[in-house]
């Protein structure tokens, strides 16, 4: 497993593809997944030659030096007369290999990335993070400011690396006319496209609390249509023990809005 906080690099056997605009700009077999320190998650570098470089001119206007490991030599992709500034980068210790953004770009870089015949989003799944949704029959109460909002004894436990445990329950098990559906949509690569829900009252709790897959990738079909509050700011109470509210990456978000 990579150290974090430090940059790593492995070849990866997936056949990895990314498009815009219906051309192909990546079509590789020999992707290289990069940790870079400053990021949690991995990204893919791809060999030049498995890359469209004809769609690629010098950046007109490269970001400061430091951005993704030290790299200086940054490309803009040239595509349908469109123009996507800083789309791709070359790292100094990964010579003759070219990465793209996925995410924390001002724009849509590539439109759709795939891993073999599955579509993938956010960015590349790290094969050292394990998602297990399992079946439950624990006892578990959400509550919002001492109201009890939803409650059941058939959870879905989904466990991920690096996160605390999110209880998923049975849409006929939450209350959900206490709460209003949101436009918020949100994607995971290891679990799908994910839908929200605010408390009608509102309050001190933040919007968005709760979601659901309405239509989660196979390897987490057992969360399709459950229901999930943040531990973050909610009560949920378990077998009869109120669990601490967790920090995580997600606090500070929800504790401003």
């Amino acid at each position: 497993m990579p150290a974090s906080g430090t940059f790593n690099w492995e070849t990866s056997e997936r056949w990895v593809r990314g498009t815009r605009g219906g051309v192909t700009v990546v079509d590789s077999r020999h992707p290289v997944l990069v940790w870079e320190a400053s990021h949690p998650v991995p990204r893919y570098a791809f060999p030049e030659a498995e890359v469209r470089a004809d769609l690629l001119r010098p950046a007109a206007a490269p970001p400061a030096t430091g951005v993704h490991e030290g790299s200086t030599v940054f490309h803009d992709l040239v595509i349908g007369g469109e123009t996507v500034a800083n789309a791709a980068w070359s790292y100094p210790a990964l010579p003759g290999h070219i990465a793209f953004e996925w995410f924390l770009h001002d724009g849509e870089v590539l439109e759709h990335w795939y891993e073999e015949e599955e579509e993938i989003f956010v960015h590349p799944r790290d094969p050292y993070k394990r998602v297990d949704p399992v079946p439950g029959s624990r006892h578990v109460r959400v509550e919002i400011g001492g109201r009890v909002v939803a409650e059941t004894r058939r959870p879905v436990l989904l466990f991920e690396t690096g996160l605390p445990t999110r209880y998923y329950l049975p849409p006929e098990d939450v209350n959900l006319e206490l709460f209003e559906p949101t436009a918020t949509s949100t994607r995971c690569p290891y679990k799908g496209i994910a839908s929200y829900w605010s408390l009608r009252e509102g309050g001190s709790v933040p919007a968005d609390v709760a979601w659901a897959y309405p239509d989660p990738i196979p390897a987490a079909e057992r969360i399709r249509d459950h229901v999930a509050f943040y531990n973050e700011v909610v009560d949920i109470v378990v077998d009869g023990v109120k669990l601490e509210r967790p920090v995580t990456l997600f606090t500070e978000r929800l504790l401003e809005s």
